[in-house]
């Protein structure tokens, strides 16, 4: 049977084969993010703000994601545990409890973990993010409280929570990060929607609708509009910590919660830096390549539909129908910065596609006078490219490294010691 790229209405999902081969993706037309619906074509950043930026969000919510849930009626934040000296002396550990209340009593909980450097003069600057699994799996240390019980597969218990402990560790380098100057928030996203197709009546949608609600609000709102909701609250949390600097916010995200950091840095702009990981199709990816992951086998083939509006799924048998690419998302960052990250192994996620997508936005970041990629060829693993835009090949598999946030970080420096310099010159 041949190979399928293309889909016809009613295509069978057992019939899709991945494709990692450059000359059997068939040939694409980007969107120009330049041309409104009408036919007109912006000049300037004004233009960008008031015409063309909202139509591009509003097919975005309309079409793929859905909007973000509402607030709270109140939010609390009660600190649960500290610890002074973690790290030999190198952090200040907390463990937060947000208490998201309604005024007809309904009542939602996530649980984050901040680290903050011990020896910081001043306030301090803050990467925000999700993690898989709990916040335990950032470390071995046992007095890290359990979290992401919600779970995936069904939820976690005591038992396999207790085993994920210190799991993921490498991805994340705290000592480099608070040596560096930064702090860390994070949680589980399982707290704002467990990662499975049966998680709305464990995630934030039931703080805002009745079981009876959450069947029909599928059609028009998602899993990863959930997770960047999630994101943006970990910022208001962390512009009410002292000794954080409530200007200075990175968000980021790897893999699914990368396209969740990059579609919560897209509505929220108080992330003055959106670092996006291994986020593939769904993500920083072009969907129209059929390369790799496509939206096609999340929604399809995968079962991850629930990442997305569920009146998407049709629409992604057809990518060349879509009125907008995934460049488009990056380009509603600008006129902040955005960093874009691969993996060589990791061709499920298309590095490429990550690539041009990030290339592509550059004509929205031009209008605002910053500096985008300069070339359509990928630069080589292990040599970053780009200041407003950049983007690194990392060598190695679908993970997040040291390597990532070292780029992170140098990015970061550059955008926060601007910011510095300006307020110092006024």
């Amino acid at each position: 049977m041949p190979e399928k790229i293309y889909y016809c209405e009613n295509e069978d999902p057992a019939l899709w084969v991945v494709n990692y081969e450059e000359e059997k993706i068939p040939p694409y037309t980007l969107p120009d993010l330049l041309v409104c619906r009408d036919g007109k074509r912006i000049s300037s950043s004004r233009d960008w703000r008031e015409k063309r930026r909202p139509e591009i969000l509003s097919f975005f919510e309309d079409v793929m994601y859905g909007e973000l849930p509402g607030l709270p009626d109140e939010a609390e934040y009660e600190t649960v545990s500290r610890k002074e000296n973690d790290l030999n002396g190198l952090a200040v550990r907390r463990e937060i409890r947000i208490h998201f209340r309604m005024k007809n009593g309904k009542s939602h909980f996530a649980d984050a973990l901040l680290f903050l450097p011990a020896k910081a003069e001043g306030k301090v600057p803050v990467f925000i993010g999700l993690t898989f699994k709990g916040n335990q799996v950032c470390s071995p240390d046992p007095s890290i409280r359990l979290t992401g019980l919600r779970g995936d597969a069904g939820g976690t218990d005591i038992k396999t929570a207790e085993s994920l402990r210190g799991t993921h560790a490498r991805r994340f380098p705290l000592k480099e990060i608070l040596s560096r100057g930064y702090a860390i928030l994070f949680a589980s996203c399982h707290d704002f929607f467990p990662d499975r197709s049966d998680g709305w009546e464990e995630s934030i949608y039931s703080l805002f609708y009745d079981k009876n609600e959450l069947e029909k609000i599928q059609w028009e709102r998602s899993g990863l509009s959930a997770w960047a909701w999630g994101i943006s609250r970990l910022a208001d949390l962390a512009q009410s910590i002292p000794e954080i600097d409530g200007t200075r916010l990175v968000c980021y995200g790897h893999s699914r919660l990368g396209k969740a950091s990059l579609w919560a840095g897209a509505n929220d702009e108080r992330f003055s830096l959106v670092c996006v990981n291994d986020s593939g199709c769904g993500g920083a990816a072009l969907s129209r390549r059929l390369y790799g992951e496509t939206l096609f086998s999340m929604c399809r083939k995968y079962n991850m539909g629930y990442w997305f509006r569920r009146d998407f799924w049709e629409k992604s048998l057809h990518v060349e129908k879509l009125e907008m690419d995934q460049h488009g998302l990056i380009a509603l960052v600008a006129p902040r910065a955005v960093a874009v990250h691969s993996a060589t192994e990791d061709r499920w996620a298309d590095p490429y596609g990550e690539y041009l997508s990030a290339y592509h936005a550059g004509s929205v970041y031009r209008l605002f006078g910053k500096t985008p990629l300069e070339s359509p060829v990928q630069p080589p693993p292990g040599q970053p490219a780009g200041t407003d835009i950049s983007y690194l090949l990392r060598e190695g598999k679908h993970d997040i490294l040291l390597e990532d946030f070292q780029q992170y970080m140098d990015a970061a420096d550059r955008i926060f010691s601007s910011i510095t310099q300006k307020r110092s010159e006024k």
